[in-house]
């Protein structure tokens, strides 16, 4: 019946647009659905991150974002409410669907195939077909090392070697085990003694405990710098107010708390969207070939290509800072190193500034888990730690199975 009704709304749509002369094929008339789990209004965070990068793309691709843009908003992590969210969207004549939390996976999976002329694509999950369903994230470790560095040397500078993380969860998924993991290590390259305490919401959008957290945090374990893996601004805020400091993630998170903030790792989504509705746009109407035109059904960009970064420092920062991020931004734009790469990074400021960067190899050892024959397994003789980066640790990994953290975390 949905279909049916969608198919008889798009005939509707075709012949008015016919009398009038129009063509529903144009540029003009090609029409982006987004799903989003919080509000459209948000200023700041997850939801706000997406929606910027989506009205962002569109403008750089010449279109008009209040009639080529249709959104429902504060979307559950529940089936049937996105299943109902994409019938909305198809009944307006989305020709591309956007649906930005990973619990959003079974049902635009589904829809996909009830809606094979419109095109899916899911943000941070890993489902996928050949034809009109994709999936797409990126290498936001990348930018949480950097992340890590300026907590890292912020800790040096306070003597506080305590760094919280509040997160949404750890190693349940590999996408928040290797985040926390990548900001771990990039504040132990500057501060071995170092020592990160996670706090897990069990859930992606929760800005009671978000706040809560926070400042359990730094109240019951002297955290001097906060970091997250969560939807909302409110840890930076508990920074501010505990007197601390903080690294934020999704937006840029200074307004939020200017005189806490340091710095956050952040998306430009909009790299993706403007990839993606070109991509769509290129398939005139035929959403099966969107897949081969976006050259795979999985996108996975980084630094390299502007796809993550972080936001600017503040002058929240210690000494070095910059030039500190800077100096491994380049390393890992190169393709010199990067963070799971079987090599660990020493990185030094002196009291003029200037900045030192080594490296050694190194093990990334977890906590009580081992790898061997392809799996995780208990510690047993003859096993070897994980190398950072080596073998075992590739892309399938860093985005799928990552399920330990690095020593020197500590979940409380």
């Amino acid at each position: 019946m949905k279909k049916t009704l969608a198919l008889l709304l798009a005939l509707v749509m075709m012949l008015s647009l016919a009398a009038c002369g129009g063509d529903p094929e144009t540029k003009d008339e090609f029409k982006v659905g987004a799903i989003y789990i919080n509000s459209k209004s948000d200023t700041a965070g997850y939801t706000f991150a997406h929606h910027n990068g989506i009205t962002t793309a569109m403008k750089s691709l010449g279109m008009d974002t209040d009639k080529q843009l249709v959104i429902v908003d504060n979307v559950p992590e529940d089936k049937q409410a996105v299943l109902d969210a994409v019938d909305t969207l198809v009944s307006n004549g989305a020709d591309i669907i956007f649906g930005i939390s990973f619990g959003y996976i079974d049902a635009l999976e589904e829809a996909s195939k009830e809606y094979t002329d419109v095109i899916f694509s899911h943000g941070t999950g890993y489902k996928a077909n050949e034809t009109n369903f994709n999936n797409y994230f990126g290498r936001i470790y990348q930018a949480r090392y950097l992340a890590g560095i300026a907590a890292g040397l912020k800790s040096l500078e306070t003597g506080n070697n305590n760094v919280g993380y509040v997160a949404a969860h750890t190693t349940d998924y590999a996408e928040t085990a290797s985040g926390i993991n990548g900001f771990a290590l990039g504040v132990q390259a500057v501060n071995p003694n170092a020592k990160i305490y996670v706090k897990n919401l069990n859930n992606w959008a929760d800005e009671i405990n978000e706040k809560a957290y926070a400042e359990e945090l730094i109240n019951s374990f002297g955290c001097g710098v906060i970091s997250q893996h969560c939807d909302s601004a409110q840890p930076q805020i508990a920074a501010q107010n505990g007197k601390v400091f903080g690294c934020g993630y999704n937006s840029d998170m200074t307004a939020d708390a200017p005189k806490a903030h340091l710095t956050a790792a952040i998306w430009n989504w909009n790299v993706y969207y403007a990839t993606a509705i070109k991509a769509a746009q290129a398939c005139e109407g035929d959403a099966s070939k969107f897949v081969e035109k976006m050259g795979g059904n999985a996108y996975y960009g980084g630094l390299k290509e502007g796809f993550v970064d972080v936001s600017p420092l503040t002058e929240n920062c210690a000494k070095g800072t910059k030039e500190a991020i800077e100096a491994v931004k380049k390393l890992m734009v190169d393709g010199e190193w990067d963070v799971f790469t079987g090599v660990k990074l020493n990185i030094s400021v002196d009291a003029e500034g200037k900045v030192s960067v080594t490296k050694t190899n190194a093990a990334l050892e977890s906590n009580g888990l081992q790898y061997k024959d392809g799996n995780f397994k208990a510690p047993m003789e003859n096993t070897v730690v994980v190398e950072a980066g080596g073998a075992s640790v590739d892309d399938g990994v860093i985005k799928g199975s990552m399920n330990y953290l690095v020593k020197g975390v500590e979940e409380v």
